[in-house]
């Protein structure tokens, strides 16, 4: 009886009146004790509110719903659809949306929508990847902002892809914990490429020099990078780096250089196709017979070998608390296996430079050092 009055009322009472009797009808709804007829009535009521040419009603019932877990299906399906001032309340609140639902949103490609539906308290993986395959920028940082979101490794590389490029997004990305290591490389490898076409940069530097320099600023990123990356993330890592053309002898003897022995290993275990245990025992005790046929297998030169196995030894000799060295003393001995400063060639060349690196940065620690003082 109610609600037939209240439903021959409506059409004479003011839109405030109207809203205010509608959000009251719904929260009558979601808490109250209604009998199963009388239940039945205000879902009816509330059904035909939706078309209510008002939408200060329309608002008022997303208001009192959006958060419930009992509200109608069909009403909060049809607020979801609404303008986007009442859906914006269903989106990004209602747990009665499917995944489903909120990929069909998120495909409109209406940027606020895609914003909204990725800043809800929880985010699933399914509309999370969603939002990493076709999202706006906007809306993939709001998702990678939201601690809520259950994000795959493969849709943050795809949003590493798509949206890379952007510094909002990269930032985003780079500070998020959860990112995987071979997007971070992407990510590195992409700010690599935006500075080297800057034209400031071009015009100080030149083509040529720029080229050069942020070559060089990548593999040093790289081994920083490689120093922070969990050895399960070694194998995404490594065949990221494979694809892109990057995993190249020069790059595997900086990481043995460096001390990368872990990384070394996974490359090798990669290269080889060996298993995992036997190339960790060998480079933990192996002799250099089988050292260098582990190389050979791996594909690296013969040329390689010497200077890798001398690193090696060092580095064990470090991890055993025999020796103290850092990159400077281990490529110093690197080089020395080449012939030492007088060796000439592309190998000696790639030596000396992680030699000199080595020398300019500690260098520079001292000098930071002392200045601190």
């Amino acid at each position: 009886m109610v609600v037939s009055h209240f439903l021959k009322w409506i059409y004479t009472a003011k839109v405030s009146e109207r809203a205010a009797a509608a959000s009251a009808l719904a929260r009558a709804y979601i808490n109250a004790e209604l009998p199963f007829e009388d239940r039945c009535a205000a879902e009816a009521a509330l059904t035909l509110l939706l078309d209510d040419a008002s939408s200060k009603v329309r608002l008022a019932i997303a208001e009192a719903l959006s958060m419930s877990h009992h509200a109608p299906l069909q009403i909060i399906s049809a607020l979801a659809s609404d303008q986007p001032e009442v859906a914006s309340l269903v989106l990004a609140r209602s747990p009665m949306l499917t995944d489903a639902d909120l990929i069909d949103r998120v495909a409109g490609g209406q940027k606020a929508i895609q914003k909204l539906v990725a800043d809800r308290p929880r985010v699933s993986m399914a509309v999370a990847a969603a939002i990493a395959e076709i999202g706006e920028p906007e809306a993939c940082a709001t998702l990678l902002a939201n601690s809520g979101a259950d994000i795959a490794s493969l849709s943050f590389r795809r949003i590493a892809e798509r949206h890379g490029h952007l510094p909002s997004v990269r930032e985003a990305l780079i500070s998020d914990a959860r990112l995987p290591a071979d997007c971070r490389h992407m990510l590195l490898i992409k700010l690599g490429e935006t500075l080297k076409g800057s034209p400031l940069v071009l015009a100080l530097m030149g083509r040529a020099r720029t080229e050069r320099v942020m070559r060089d600023a990548c593999v040093k990123a790289s081994m920083t990078l490689i120093e922070g990356t969990r050895q399960e993330e070694h194998a995404a890592l490594i065949e990221h780096l494979r694809l892109r053309g990057d995993l190249t002898a020069s790059f595997i003897i900086r990481t043995i250089a460096h001390g990368k022995v872990d990384f070394f290993g996974s490359v090798l275990v990669a290269l080889s196709q060996q298993s995992e245990q036997r190339v960790r025992a060998l480079l933990a005790g192996g002799h250099d017979v089988a050292l260098q046929a582990l190389l050979r297998s791996a594909g690296l030169a013969a040329a390689t070998h010497a200077i890798i196995l001398r690193a090696l030894k060092i580095w064990r000799e470090v991890a055993n608390g025999k020796r103290l060295a850092g990159v400077q003393e281990v490529s110093w001995l690197m080089l020395k296996e080449l012939g030492g400063q007088s060796a000439e060639g592309d190998l000696a060349g790639l030596v000396k430079s992680i030699h000199l690196d080595a020398l300019r940065e500690n260098a520079r620690g001292h000098a930071l050092a002392i200045a601190a003082a």
